[in-house]
């Protein structure tokens, strides 16, 4: 079997750290056109500093084994006519599958970066005879969906709302994901296509620096409240992982009640002071099965005038603020991104516990605080770029397909 995408069969002899740097200029392509679809070749000559001959001869690379399609330019004046490079559109798919609290969604993408769902369940289905039905029908041009040069989907991405440490799920949440992703991992039930995971918020935040709220910041910061809060520090539109991949658990700083137990098994965290936990908490109600469900009833009864569920929203909303404060201390980002639920917090008791948890040099011209675009599919969209950032690099162009 050859090189995935490269359609050259001497490859397959190469050593691999030579077909690595074969590919380097081509992932370097691939990129740019992820950026910016519609460049032209001069500006990605310019871009990349690569001379006319070699950016030549890489796009037809890339377009004979399928990566990129080339369109006539609208004609502006005088001089040659010359071409736009845009994703192929029956190009290699990746699959994207976003584990929420309560449901699954299976998404395919190609090189555009666009999620289209094929499926979707509850937590119980058969998760893995579902992606093995997939899979099946992303490769063979079902439901929909054209057939991608080369078969099968390249890569698999995992969005799962629990913390990640060396690719491995090191606590299952409390909605108990963890045995699934485990066996996706490694696992019988194991797809047969590179499965790269993600913190789900952490992907939320990436999905965001690469085509929302955060687009074009060099430093950005992305928090998610769901069950808890998650997020990530991005710098030029990356996550930072920290050593073992397991960064942006800021649910689990001591921004709260210390005499309050996690279920991460510290206490004090942030957490349980921004959820349904807390509203429950606040209105003197059991803790909810359920917590985003419980969270979001609430905010609907303070949306239409409801005063205990107004008054407990709004101490949710300060305690969400004082920590965004904290962390912008920390971090000095150019924005912040709020997902998840966290958009529905803003209000005035957010507003002023964050202008009053700034350093008071910061209060002039704080930092500010955005809604996220891409709402409940930023995970899935995250898990897309994490998918197609893999198998666009120089390594994923040289890896020998499945």
């Amino acid at each position: 079997m050859g090189v995935v995408g490269s359609g050259e069969g001497t490859e397959r002899c190469e050593p691999y750290r030579a077909r690595v740097d074969r590919w380097r200029t081509s992932a370097a392509v691939l990129d740019e056109v992820r950026r910016s679809p519609g460049l032209t070749r001069v500006e990605l000559a310019t871009r990349l500093n690569l001379s006319s001959a070699t950016t030549t001869e890489t796009v037809a690379r890339l377009r004979d084994v399928g990566w990129l399609a080339e369109e006539r330019a609208p004609v502006t004046g005088r001089g040659r006519p010359t071409t736009c490079l845009h994703p192929a559109p029956g190009g290699p798919r990746v699959l994207a599958l976003d584990l929420r609290h309560e449901d699954w969604r299976l998404a395919v993408a190609g090189l555009d970066g666009v999620p289209t769902v094929l499926c979707a369940g509850r937590r119980g289905d058969d998760l893995s005879e579902q992606l093995a039905r997939a899979i099946g029908a992303v490769s063979e041009g079902a439901n929909g969906t054209p057939a991608p040069r080369g078969g099968r989907p390249l890569a698999l991405g995992l969005a799962a709302p629990a913390p990640l440490s060396d690719d491995v799920f090191v606590r299952a949440t409390e909605l108990d994901w963890g045995p699934v992703a485990a066996d996706l991992l490694g696992g019988p039930g194991r797809p047969g296509i590179p499965v790269l995971p993600g913190n789900d918020a952490t992907l939320a935040g990436l999905a965001e620096a690469r085509s929302g709220a955060a687009s074009g910041a060099g430093t950005a910061l992305s928090l998610t409240v769901e069950v808890g809060i998650g997020g990530t520090l991005l710098l030029d539109g990356r996550p930072q992982l920290g050593a073992h991949g397991a960064a942006g658990e800021y649910g689990h700083m001591p921004f709260g009640d210390p005499a309050i137990a996690c279920a991460c098994g510290a206490w004090g965290c942030w957490a349980p002071e921004l959820d349904g936990r807390a509203l429950a908490r606040h209105l003197g109600a059991d803790p909810p099965v359920d917590p985003r469900t419980y969270a979001a009833h609430v905010l609907d009864r303070a949306d239409a005038g409801d005063d205990a569920a107004a008054g407990a929203v709004a101490r949710v909303a300060a305690a969400l603020g004082r920590g965004v404060a904290g962390l912008v201390n920390a971090h000095d980002p150019e924005v912040v991104v709020l997902g998840g639920l966290a958009p529905r917090l803003r209000g005035p008791a957010f507003d002023e516990a964050y202008r009053r948890g700034l350093m008071g040099y910061r209060r002039a011209d704080p930092t500010p605080v955005r809604d996220g675009v891409h709402g409940d599919d930023a995970p899935l969209r995250g898990a897309v770029a994490l998918a197609l950032d893999d198998v666009t690099s120089a390594e994923g162009l040289a890896r020998p397909a499945v």
